[in-house]
């Protein structure tokens, strides 16, 4: 009998069949660099970015600790593990949406964890299958752990995966078609991320369509570098779009949420077209 690959189905776990995600960028959390030495004010701000982006109209969020560089190859600490899990409870009993986690740089493993211990629905795995070369060294593929670590915790989480992450070159042959394709078929990802070059920076529409098509049915979501002005012509090729940098204050990745641009921005998704962004957006300010 043929194997039988699964994929996320984004209508019943999204409500829409082309979701935009949101990311809540964690303050930086406890052992890091930059740890500000409250969790109350980490808590608070992720509550305020949660709540922006669900006015601003998002089908779900992802949560990271964006903040934490540099990064672990491994495992992080267990305290962010710790941190991760009571923020993510806060934010499931302060917005009805669907919520993932992402925990930088690889560590898929206590990803799951996290949501299999706080009903999260999604993970996002920057490096799933192969080997790539990273400002963190080399980070190889977790599938073969992190598939039996899913079935022996009795969940049913889904595993987005990036193909080709940002941030990172493979060590083997870049070839945008064969890396779909195990993504799927070998790592056993439920839905697949496409990003740039590095965090801001869109896939091209080429390699988007490469994607696709290698893809079949499963999912294939814009990673990075998403805009109003862009996002209408990179979701012709895409069935989904992970944002975050483009929402926040004046375009700034160390500012807040801004829900004005978040309309903005699902307001282009949802019509197909760019939108030019409005003079006036630049002053808009966030208000919890």
């Amino acid at each position: 009998m043929s194997p039988i690959y699964k994929h996320v189905d984004l209508i019943q776990t999204f409500k829409t069949p082309n979701p935009v995600i949101g990311v809540v960028h964690l303050l930086p959390l406890p052992t890091s660099p930059q740890w500000g030495g409250s969790l109350k004010a980490v808590i608070d701000r992720a509550e305020q970015e949660a709540v922006a982006l669900a006015s601003g109209g998002v089908d779900g969020i992802i949560v990271e600790n964006f903040f934490d560089a540099p990064f672990t190859s491994g495992q992080v600490d267990p305290a962010v593990t710790s941190a991760m899990s009571l923020i993510v409870q806060r934010l499931m009993h302060l917005v009805t949406l669907p919520i993932g986690i992402n925990v930088l740089r690889n560590d898929a493993h206590s990803a799951i964890a996290i949501a299999t211990c706080t009903n999260a629905q999604f993970i996002r795995v920057n490096v799933l299958t192969g080997v790539m070369a990273t400002d963190q060294g080399l980070i190889e593929g977790c599938a073969y752990e992190l598939l039996r670590y899913r079935r022996e915790l009795g969940s049913d989480v889904k595993i987005f995966a990036d193909v080709l992450v940002k941030h990172a070159r493979p060590l083997s042959s870049p070839n945008l078609t064969v890396a779909v394709q195990d993504t799927i078929e070998r790592g056993l990802a439920d839905a697949i991320i496409l990003s740039g070059w590095a965090t801001g920076s869109p896939p091209s529409l080429e390699d988007l369509e490469l994607a696709k098509a290698a893809a079949h049915e499963s999912p294939v979501f814009i990673g990075s570098g998403a805009d109003w002005e862009n996002v209408g012509t990179l979701m012709q090729a895409a069935d989904g779009v992970i944002t975050c940098s483009s929402l926040k204050r004046h375009g700034r990745r160390d500012q807040p949420i801004d829900p004005i641009r978040v309309g903005r921005f699902v307001e282009a998704v949802r019509r197909g077209v760019p939108i030019v962004q409005p003079q006036s957006l630049s002053s808009v300010r966030l208000h919890s």
